[in-house]
């Protein structure tokens, strides 16, 4: 992403985070900041349909690690997804390696949002008490999974909404084929790639993480766990 792109995006983050910003001018500051990554997305797939070698299929593995690493990952498939990268989710420990592919450019946004996301859902944790009575870790797990399927709900609205701006059915059918070349190189590397089953949360939390999800930021800047690891969620 370009430095000028980037500095739009930090500034209307800042704006986004300041405490004295009232609820309704946080959800605009970040409805922009997604407009902008979205945009950004389709701009420079367009662009590569014209010249590939600019933005070349590839892939990385991001480390989550625990506490709650299983939703971390969740999480990074939810902010993948839209943005029509596609991961795999290794065990590493007491954690995971999750193997993402994508074109170069739809890899860095994932990279951008969500080590955003991981930092604002443990502050968002942080400030929710868990009901009396309730396990924690099953409160937090189910908050959790509220949190990423309101974001990836958001950044698959932010996408069409840019594919529609630009109002040429040849766009869509340039990121169709952006997508089935990664879904392809998946399947290059991983032949026999089974679906995990879907979990079963016992928590109250999800409401209360899915609000939270609609209030998050979808933007950011910085490198995913590994060398750089993004905070922990509380135990």
């Amino acid at each position: 992403m370009s430095e000028a792109m980037l500095s739009k995006v930090r500034k209307l983050l800042a704006k986004a985070e300041n405490p004295a910003c009232t609820p309704a001018e946080s959800a605009a500051f970040t409805a922009k900041a997604t407009e902008l990554i979205a945009r950004y997305g389709v701009d420079r797939a367009l662009l590569a349909a014209r010249d590939p070698a600019s933005d070349p299929v590839g892939d990385r593995l991001v480390d989550v690690v625990a506490p709650y690493a299983r939703d971390k990952a969740a999480l990074l498939a939810a902010v993948a997804d839209p943005l029509r990268c596609r991961c795999v989710r290794r065990q590493q420990g007491g954690g995971f390696a999750m193997h993402l592919f994508g074109f170069a450019s739809d890899l860095e946004r994932v990279d951008l949002l969500f080590t955003s996301l991981l930092v604002q859902a443990a502050h968002g944790l942080a400030g929710t008490v868990v009901p009396a009575g309730e396990h924690p870790a099953a409160f937090r797990r189910s908050w959790l999974a509220g949190f990423a399927g309101v974001v990836g709900e958001r950044l698959r609205a932010a996408e069409a909404g840019a594919v529609a701006d630009r109002g040429a059915p040849s766009v869509a059918l340039v990121l169709a084929d952006r997508s089935d070349r990664v879904a392809r190189r998946v399947t290059e590397v991983y032949p026999r790639l089974r679906t995990a089953p879907p979990r079963r949360l016992a928590g109250t939390g999800f409401g209360s993480g899915a609000a939270a999800g609609r209030r998050a930021d979808l933007g950011g800047a910085g490198p995913v766990d590994g060398p750089g690891a993004a905070p922990g969620i509380a135990r």
